[in-house]
């Protein structure tokens, strides 16, 4: 495996976004929508529904596009989400989100600020489908109640119960890691050097003694079925994977995922995986690789 690195780029602005309030809040209808998913092909199938509705809809009687929006978006993620809950039942191996390549200032952006992190959507997994809408809305884009209410067509008391016990979920679930942005450029440096080195006692090296990893390949390609656990197994288990005949040629390269410096896989130029994990006290304590190609849409150019 060896590295190159690569800068994410935002496409430019919809000329029409100035006149049309879709266009003009679609980023964040899809930073919604992503958030509710965790599927970037799934966001914008509800966008593409929600871009219907909009056109459909009899302006005369919408006060606030932005609102009117953000409701449709909403609402169309928690139908879908429940249907997906379904079939994730049957899905084969582990089930992680689907990457996302994000810009270097997209932090900066109110709407999309801070893109949701792979740890993060794991989860928003955890939430029921209404608790998630509830969590993103309130504690993503800083929703009111009372303006979450309206979204969902609630009693306010209970969209503040609902509040309050999904971020005490996530609270206690949400993994603890290094936010120094150094710590983690130079943990990835080391990371990608002993892999490239097939160096075992380097690579165990900077994993966490408890450290687990995912891997999804949807059944499609050749994946871990079950999470492996421990530093020994998890480096054993990454260097037969760099060993076997059809990674070699794997580029490694730097790349912001879900809003943080992660490897995005590609052979000749396509990507073929995406590896997120957390650092913690300096070593990788979880890695998350997705190998699905139905689910690296959100990382190709």
């Amino acid at each position: 495996m060896t590295e190159r690195t690569t800068g994410p780029e935002e496409p430019p602005e919809a000329a029409a976004a100035g006149r049309d309030p879709y266009l003009r809040h679609r980023r964040l209808l899809f930073a919604t929508a992503y958030r509710m998913l965790g599927s970037v092909a799934d966001a914008e199938d509800v966008l593409q529904d929600a871009w219907l509705t909009w056109h459909r809809a009899d302006r005369s009687h919408v006060r606030d596009p932005r609102a009117y929006l953000v409701r449709t978006v909403t609402n169309l993620a928690l139908n879908r989400l429940t249907s997906a809950r379904a079939q994730r039942e049957k899905y084969v191996g582990p089930w992680l989100p689907e990457p996302l390549l994000t810009s270097p200032d997209a932090a900066e952006e109110t709407e999309m600020a801070d893109s949701v992190s792979t740890a993060m959507l794991v989860v928003l997994e955890t939430l029921t489908p209404v608790e998630r809408a509830v969590f993103v809305l309130r504690e993503v884009f800083g929703y009111s109640h009372a303006e979450i209410a309206g979204v969902l067509e609630r009693p306010e008391p209970a969209v503040r119960q609902i509040a309050h016990r999904a971020r005490e979920h996530v609270r206690a679930r949400r993994p603890r890691h290094d936010t120094d942005a150094g710590r983690r450029e130079e943990v990835t440096s080391r990371f990608i050097e002993a892999c490239a080195g097939g160096d075992l006692a380097a690579v165990m090296e900077l994993l966490a003694p408890d450290v687990t990893c995912w891997s999804d390949g949807g059944g499609k390609v050749t994946a871990a079925r079950r999470p492996v656990h421990g530093a020994d197994h998890v480096a054993r288990w990454i260097l037969g994977v760099l060993a076997k005949p059809q990674t070699r040629g794997v580029v490694a390269e730097r790349a912001l995922i879900n809003g943080e410096l992660g490897l995005l896989m590609t052979l000749g130029g396509t990507p073929v995986g995406a590896l997120t994990y957390d650092v913690s006290d300096g070593r990788i304590q979880n890695l998350r690789l997705q190998v699905n190609p139905d689910k690296l849409t959100g990382v190709r150019p």
